[in-house]
């Protein structure tokens, strides 16, 4: 049921003359709201951030009359109730809504930063989460960062105010909302939307709504940061390939040990091992940097090594590290990091070479096919 159907009598004729005031005038806020998505775009247009889409809505002629049949209670029994908005082509300032849809949380917050850096067309009059303080108590609810704008000496804007206010000096000022949200939250937010909100009928209420409701909520929290952490991963991986950044940092033990646990997290050793080995084994080979570690722990390089070795078990950082170097460099690396071809013993020499062998006939065979 909507505010309008419980409206007081009384106060139908005030909404009633607003509304229909509403209606002669939105086709110049439905400019307003196309030039305000323009506006928006070509912020991204030159910029890294980018949204999956960009969309707009000028509120419908039944939205306003819905939202301006909202009261408050009288202070004294028997008065008349007042409006919550008494003017409400003044007072509203959702009449012009964008929302930008964003991939990922923490782009949100990249978005929202560049829109209130454009000092020249809009003035950010307010900055809130919605519903942040569900945080608080324990319940979710999709996330959307609300932003308030004010135009600035907009001619478009101008242009609305003289179909307003004719006898009034148009000044180019127009308080309008923009939602940014991600792309999960997005659907969410929709679904919940269409169940929860547009089916006013009070006989579809059901609390298992609100408890599936809670739930996916929550699980969309969790599927969320795991898209952040991917990310993350990705930004850090990619990084390893830069060659005056992150890919030239030399190869410390600790540096070898973050690199490999980002890398290849499911051959792990204790995080608090020495890995000291490691960096004595690359140095051999003459490889100190970030970049020449991060290349030679390529996928498809490991899964060669494996299928060659036909290991039983999965092979630790120790091993797999060994066989890589043994798979890339050969004999050099029998070489240099086993006993001399003199030494009365020499079990490391003879399993690198064993293990050579092996590769060298698994490459044969490959070379056949």
């Amino acid at each position: 049921m909507s505010a309008w159907d419980t409206l007081d009598e009384r106060l139908r004729p005030t909404v009633q003359a607003s509304t229909d005031e509403y209606a002669r005038v939105r086709p110049g806020l439905e400019a307003v709201t196309a030039e305000m998505e323009a506006n928006l775009r070509a912020v991204f247009a030159d910029s890294p951030v980018k949204p999956l889409f960009v969309a707009s809505r000028t509120k419908t002629v039944e939205s306003f009359r819905d939202k301006a049949s909202r009261m408050l209670p009288p202070e004294h029994p028997g008065e008349l109730p007042t409006l919550l908005f008494p003017d409400p082509l003044r007072n509203l300032i959702d009449l012009v809504g964008l929302r930008i849809i964003m991939t990922l949380p923490h782009e949100v917050d990249q978005a929202a930063n560049l829109i209130k850096r454009q000092r020249a067309e809009f003035d950010c009059r307010g900055d809130r989460e919605k519903d942040i303080g569900s945080i608080e108590s324990g319940t979710y609810g999709y996330s959307s960062r609300h932003l308030i704008l004010r135009t600035i000496q907009n001619e478009t804007v101008r242009q609305f105010h003289k179909l307003l206010e004719p006898d009034q000096r148009p000044n180019g000022s127009y308080l309008f909302e923009v939602q940014i949200r991600t792309v999960l939250a997005h659907a969410w937010s929709e679904i919940e939307h269409d169940i929860r909100f547009k089916a006013g009928d009070p006989r579809a209420w059901n609390p298992y709504f609100d408890r599936q409701f809670t739930a996916t909520a929550a699980m969309l929290e969790t599927v969320e940061t795991a898209f952040a952490e991917l990310h993350e991963r990705y930004e850090t991986v990619t990084g390893y390939w830069d060659e005056e950044g992150q890919g030239s940092a030399p190869l410390t033990p600790n540096r070898i040990r973050d690199v490999w646990m980002t890398l290849l997290p499911h051959v792990n050793r204790k995080s608090g091992d020495d890995w000291g080995w490691a960096a004595e084994m690359l140095a051999a080979h003459g490889m100190k940097t970030t970049m020449d570690l991060a290349d030679l722990l390529q996928a498809d390089a490991i899964t060669k090594v494996r299928a060659a070795l036909d290991h039983r078990y999965s092979p630790g950082p120790d091993r797999l590290l060994d066989d890589l170097l043994l798979w890339r460099f050969g004999r050099k690396h029998i070489d240099l990091t086993a006993e001399p071809e003199d030494a009365p013993a020499k079990p490391r020499r003879e399993s690198l070479g064993r293990r050579y062998r092996q590769m060298q006939l698994y490459r044969a065979r490959e070379s056949e096919q």
